[in-house]
């Protein structure tokens, strides 16, 4: 049965709204302030909320925030019996469904309800047909050892056994993991994926187990962590090699035990998870170094699968930019042969993602005609260092290829490159996000907090 939880301080909305929608034989859950409604979030699956504005505790566009954070595919629409453009606007930039005005009309929450809850069964389907189409051909190549990953694949698919995905940062693990979730018995569940290394050590039991409301000081509501969000699925847990010795303890034990406590809680929670990980590291020489738990390794490796970096697949290398190149549009490239021959040479330390990155940069810079090998060499080289202030100008012999954070990067030493990058990467990343904090802290897998604390230590202007 669908379920809708109305957020709302007025008894008579609550009771009123829910009337209205129990009528349509939906399953209504009522909460008289935001931090109730959250924690019943955290404990039932709920498809779409009907949230207040002006609630105690926590006011309705900040519980929005925490709600789109969290919980980023479910539904929420806006009621308010104070409404005007500007909050309706804000509502809608921090990702709201739709803004209904007191006193509520029977027929537009009706219809609104029914709109919300189609735009999200479109948007699963539309997920679930992604998938099915990038699947398995996603891992694109001809090589032998494209080959023998894709037996791997699926020979191991169908198991529940666990899979260590080792392999060089950029050369394609999440993929592995996401073609082996869709070939296998629980294709129809949660796929939940977590990187380790982007979370903050305090933080880490808290995001794989949930913790109860007051565990700590931020802890304002009930949290559901990721082997609870994947139950029944898979659980794929990416940069594992960067996981705490006290975080790896607590995940060998749910492992074995298949059960788990949440942070600050009592209450014995039953996990049924596939788990998938990964990692660039070689876990043999952690776990003799005593940085990883070698049971926890045991546990993990059952069945190893090596991604291979893309200068030991060579002849994938064009198969795999005429494919990324048609995915941005670019229908026919011709590559002159010298130019073929620097791209086979080329030892690509970025691997695929670097490849990828390639792409977007001939189809951005490129103007037409073959692409030549002076022309190649500008689009891979480093630039040279160049004195501390200087810029190249239009008519520089470095050529048109070079963007001005290259020039910026390699003049720096390296903290101060570092930062430079990150700026630039934020400032992009908020604004293919609509600076919207929540949304592009989840595109980019770190946490919102962290995120803010970025934000202020950079001046970065966001929409709020």
């Amino acid at each position: 049965m669908t379920k809708i939880l109305i957020i709302d301080d007025e008894p008579g909305i609550r009771k009123t709204l829910a009337s209205i929608l129990e009528d349509e034989h939906y399953h209504v859950f009522t909460a008289e302030d935001a931090l109730r409604g959250l924690d019943i979030l955290a404990e039932e699956s709920i498809n779409l909320i009907f949230l207040d504005v002006l609630l105690p505790k926590m006011g309705g566009l900040e519980a929005l925030e925490k709600i789109r954070g969290n919980w980023p595919k479910l539904e929420v629409v806006i009621i308010s019996g104070h409404a005007n453009v500007d909050m309706a606007v804000r509502a809608v930039k921090l990702g709201a469904f739709d803004f209904l005005e007191k006193p509520l009309s029977l027929d537009k929450v009706l219809t609104v309800c029914q709109n919300a809850l189609t735009m999200q069964k479109l948007r699963e389907e539309n997920r679930d047909l992604k998938k099915g189409l990038l699947g398995n051909d996603e891992i694109i190549g001809t090589s032998t050892a494209i080959a023998q990953v894709r037996d791997l694949i699926k020979q191991a698919a169908a198991s529940d056994a666990r899979i260590l995905i080792t392999g060089e940062n950029g050369s394609g693990k999440e993929l592995v993991a996401r073609a082996i979730h869709q070939l296998s018995t629980r294709n129809d569940k949660p796929f939940v994926e977590v990187n380790c290394a982007a979370i903050p050590e305090s933080l880490i039991e808290s995001e794989l187990f949930g913790h109860e409301k007051g565990a700590f000081t931020d802890a304002v509501s009930n949290h559901k962590g990721r082997f609870e969000l994947a139950h029944t699925g898979t659980l794929f847990l990416d940069e594992i090699g960067d996981m705490s010795l006290a975080a790896q303890s607590k995940v060998l034990r749910v492992i074995q035990e298949q059960k788990l406590e949440r942070v600050g809680g009592e209450k014995t929670i039953e996990t049924d998870v596939r788990i998938l990980a990964a990692t660039n590291k070689d876990l043999e020489k952690e776990c003799a170094r005593g940085r990883f738990r070698q049971d926890l390794f045991f546990r993990l490796n059952v069945i190893p699968i090596f991604m291979p970096p893309l200068r030991e697949r060579t002849e994938d290398i064009l198969l795999l930019l005429h494919h990324f190149l048609n995915k941005l549009g670019v229908e026919k490239l011709e590559i002159e042969e010298t130019a073929r021959d620097i791209l086979i040479a080329y030892e690509w330390p970025g691997n695929v993602r670097e490849l990828k990155n390639l792409a977007e940069r001939i189809m951005v810079m490129y103007s037409g005609g073959k692409i030549k090998a002076d022309v190649l060499r500008d689009l891979l080289r480093k630039t040279p260092k160049e004195p501390q202030g200087q810029r190249k100008t239009e008519n520089s012999e470095e050529g048109p290829l070079q963007n001005q954070l290259s020039l910026d990067i390699f003049n720096l030493n390296y903290t101060e490159a570092k930062e430079l990058f990150e700026k630039r990467y934020l400032e992009f990343q908020l604004a293919q996000n609509g600076g919207i904090i929540s949304h592009t802290a989840e595109a980019i897998g770190i946490y919102p907090s962290n995120l803010h604390a970025k934000i202020r230590k950079y001046g970065l202007r966001t929409e709020r």
